[in-house]
């Protein structure tokens, strides 16, 4: 048989229920080694699958290795992640790096890549912890070269102790952008400026939320010691920013300057590289082919699934737990991938309710400490509406080359929702599977056709949502996924 499902899985041979695993966990940065780590001590036989060479998602990236020098300039909340990994290594879970999801059956069989052979495996429960990506920001000309993400920028610093060369400007909002900066300084970039795109009226949206605020003052020490670092280093600050663009006279070769209005007045700076950033928001790729219960967030505009006090969705045996809920930062996530796989214990029959909810209880006091702020951060660091209302000319699915102006005219033809926008445009439909135009394109739907973007709704996510190679793909239904297909694993 060619068919996918025909291939054996990794959930045989069990011991006497028909599974080798408990729990499948996809992602080892902070909420997916923090649940690993508590379904270890719970007892639950557990395996997790990552693409990164070592644990530590994004905010942790290569903290096992880092360098001294490097882990200080990244500061305290990077080398957090240190003990966070060794406890991690120490719990004995089975571990498989560089390895790739691709797709997710409604049984919960995962199929994988890794080493060029896709494989598939199957658990009784399934948690992921996938985290967050970038907001993806439709500025003109965002697709010259030398334009890039901020994170970008922390992955080269993390990963090869690089900065970008030449005059560096960070255009955007969020606490990230500021670390960024102070991260670039402290390693000997030159920042040329930052054009801070916050609209004046975010103050005022942010003051209802100060009190609540208050209940984390480690986190504001910390935003106004940045403020003050980047303010002694003498940076150029241009606040309320809009009308941006990203241009070039050297024949659309590389990013030289970024033109914006900053307070009325208009400004040029010049720039070798542009760092963008304007928050980040879940990845919900998983969830979304899952079918899973979707809800639009006002506050973070953004798309969040919904998920139970255990991190259940509406897919038995599916739980999610980090920032692919919702933004709550690297403490918050450690503290829902723990209540999740206490859920899955219970599920299990591993763990009594009572049991879980003793164990969940200084989880649950740390999550809601640490995202007291985060309706104040949400409210002080939201998006300018002028994002969505970008120029028709600018690109907006950069793989398919759609602009702003397509998806605008899509909606005079009567398309209702990103699907059928897909079907008329090909928007959405190249490598990226619609990670960087998804939340964008409902939103410029939604201002265009004057409704809410609950009611637009998101694009339908297919398998495989990762690309995956054709020989890999063809082996798949001759494949014997044992442990010695998945024995080359990178070190913890």
């Amino acid at each position: 048989m060619n068919s996918l499902n025909a291939c054996e899985t990794l959930a045989v041979a069990g011991d006497g229920d028909g599974f080798t695993h408990d729990l499948i966990i996809i992602g080892a940065g902070p909420a997916g080694m923090s649940a690993a780590i508590t379904a270890m001590e719970a007892g639950l036989r557990t395996i997790v699958l990552d693409e990164q060479l070592r644990a530590g998602g994004q905010i942790y990236r290569n903290v096992s290795v880092a360098p001294p020098t490097v882990a200080a300039l990244l500061g305290p909340d990077y080398r957090h992640g240190s003990d966070l990994v060794d406890r991690f290594a120490a719990s004995g879970v089975e571990v498989h790096h560089d390895t790739s999801v691709w797709d997710i059956g409604h049984d919960l069989t995962v199929t994988a890549q890794k080493a060029g052979r896709s494989f598939t495996l199957r658990a009784p429960q399934l948690l992921v912890a996938n985290g967050a990506m970038e907001r993806p920001s439709p500025i003109p000309g965002w697709t010259l070269p030398g334009v890039m993400n901020a994170g970008a920028a922390q992955i080269a610093l993390k990963t090869a102790q690089q900065v970008p060369s030449g005059a560096i400007v960070l255009v955007g909002n969020g606490p990230l952008l500021l670390l960024v900066t102070c991260q670039l300084l402290k390693a000997g970039a030159w920042v040329a400026g930052i054009v801070d795109t916050s609209p004046a009226s975010n103050r005022a949206r942010a003051m209802p939320h100060a009190v609540s605020a208050l209940r984390a003052p480690g986190m504001l020490a910390k935003g106004l010691r940045m403020l003050w670092q980047l303010q002694h280093a003498g940076v150029p600050r241009f606040k309320h920013a809009e009308s941006v663009r990203f241009e070039s006279s050297s024949n659309q070769q590389r990013v030289e300057t970024v033109s914006f209005v900053s307070q009325g007045r208009n400004q040029n700076l010049q720039a070798d590289v542009v760092l963008l950033h304007h928050g980040v928001v879940p990845n919900t790729q998983i969830s979304r082919l899952l079918r899973v219960d979707h809800v639009w967030s006002d506050a973070q505009l953004t798309w969040h699934p919904v998920v139970d006090v255990w991190g259940e969705t509406s897919l038995a045996g599916l739980r999610l737990a980090g920032d692919g809920t919702s933004i709550g930062g690297a403490l918050a996530a450690e503290a829902r991938g723990a209540i999740a796989a206490l859920g899955a214990g219970v599920a299990l029959g591993k763990l009594d309710a009572a049991q879980a909810k003793r164990r969940a209880h200084p989880w649950r006091r740390q999550l809601a400490k640490q995202t007291a702020i985060r309706p104040f951060l949400d409210a002080l660091y939201r998006p300018p509406e002028w994002l969505i209302d970008c120029p028709d000319e600018t690109l907006v699915c950069r793989c398919e080359e759609v602009t702003a102006g397509r998806i605008r005219e899509m909606a005079r033809l009567g398309c209702e929702g990103p699907n059928q926008t897909k079907f008329f445009s090909r928007c959405g439909m190249g490598p990226c599977q619609g990670r960087m135009c998804g939340i964008t394109v409902t939103q410029v739907l939604a201002k265009a056709l004057d409704r809410a973007p609950q009611e637009v709704g998101a694009y339908r996510i297919r398998a495989p949502f990762k690309p995956v190679r054709l020989d890999s793909l063809a082996a798949l239904a001759h494949a014997e996924p044992t442990a010695a297909t998945l024995k080359t694993s990178a070190k913890i």
